[in-house]
């Protein structure tokens, strides 16, 4: 939306550029479904040359979690009654998540109508985490659906039971017998100045590309000096930090005096005018000469409504709670661990 706005205040090269990816969003919002999917452009041994910078020696990322996170995609689709630009919460009446690896599905959530569903695949999450759940097969019979769930099956949960167990969490009485204070919000005059102030800072900092086929697919890139950027974005939210939401104190200039200056880029696709992709390359930001592939992709489409998952396990989230600590604990007890890894206070 920054990047669109900033067709008044470019070169001629940005206004239509803008103008296409102004155009571009709004045919998005008019669409009352609508999918997207998320994932990384790079490879296990790019991932491994960015984890070396961070870790301490012995604390590397393994190969498989290494192969698994450049594999991993994650997808959501939803519905609205509405278009999607008018839509509130309450408009939405299907969603769908999923986090898929290499071999598919390794956490799956959707929301239709009234119920809530859930599945996953536990070996696969555990040997990522590093903390192995126990095998379906070895909890007792009263783990039940949690069982079904570690088995890959899916469970179903009450919306409104969930909605009425967070309005307990977050609505209850603090120790001094008032009502917490409400989430912060931004009015619509502080918006306006907020967006209005981003846009001047990726105005004159952006530059913009087109390029295009005879197929009707279209690019047009987007390409800034990283640090400049940063300096400029929050340059241009600290006279409003007064208006905003925002706890500690913006950064200056000079907490990004040493992260790097290389232009990256955020290249989106078009076609027929239709916003398709947008890649952001964020390699050149990489110390490691080793990085030669590492972008984050977002592909758009059409979506379908999402549909209720066929032989789900109806529970509720107390029942499921107690499950969980009976199976975690019965797989464990009488061992000396957690499945194969020891179960320590840190694990609890």
């Amino acid at each position: 939306m920054v990047l669109a706005g900033t067709a008044a205040c470019g070169t001629v090269e940005n206004l239509s550029a803008g103008q296409k990816l102004d155009n571009a969003f709004d045919k998005l919002g008019e669409e009352r479904s609508i999918a997207f999917e998320l994932d990384l452009d790079t490879d296990a041994a790019s991932l491994k040359a960015l984890d070396a910078e961070q870790s301490e020696p012995g604390e590397e990322m393994p190969d498989e979690v290494a192969e698994l996170v450049s594999e991993a995609t994650i997808s959501v689709s939803m519905h609205s009654r509405k278009p999607i630009e008018k839509s509130e919460e309450k408009d939405f009446t299907a969603m769908a998540v999923k986090v898929s690896g290499p071999d598919g599905a390794l956490l799956e959530y959707r929301l239709v109508d009234d119920w809530f569903y859930a599945r996953l695949d536990a070996a696969a999450l555990g040997k990522m985490s590093g903390t192995p759940m126990p095998p379906a097969e070895e909890l007792p019979d009263e783990a039940g659906a949690f069982k079904k769930l570690l088995e890959g099956g899916w469970i179903k949960l009450s919306k409104k039971e969930m909605e009425e167990t967070g309005k307990g969490m977050t609505g209850a009485q603090g120790l001094g017998g008032e009502e917490p204070s409400a989430e912060p919000s931004l009015d619509a005059k502080t918006q306006k100045k907020l967006t209005d102030a981003l846009k001047k800072a990726v105005a004159e900092n952006v530059d913009f590309t087109t390029s295009g086929g005879s197929d009707g697919t279209e690019h047009i890139k987007a390409t800034a000096p990283f640090r400049t950027l940063l300096t400029e974005l929050f340059g241009a939210l600290k006279p409003l930090q007064q208006e905003l939401p925002i706890g500690d104190e913006l950064p200056t200039a000079k907490d990004f005096a040493d992260a790097p200056n290389k232009k990256v880029g955020a290249d989106f696709t078009l076609k027929n005018g239709e916003l398709t992709e947008v890649s952001v390359d964020l390699a050149e930001l990489a110390e490691s000469a080793k990085v030669k592939k590492f972008a984050l992709v977002l592909r758009v489409s059409e979506g379908e409504k999402p549909e209720a998952p066929a032989g789900a396990t109806e529970v509720n989230l107390e029942e499921l709670m107690g499950e969980f600590f009976t199976g975690v604990l019965g797989a464990g007890a009488g061992e000396e661990g957690f499945g194969d890894v020891p179960f320590e206070e840190g694990d609890l």
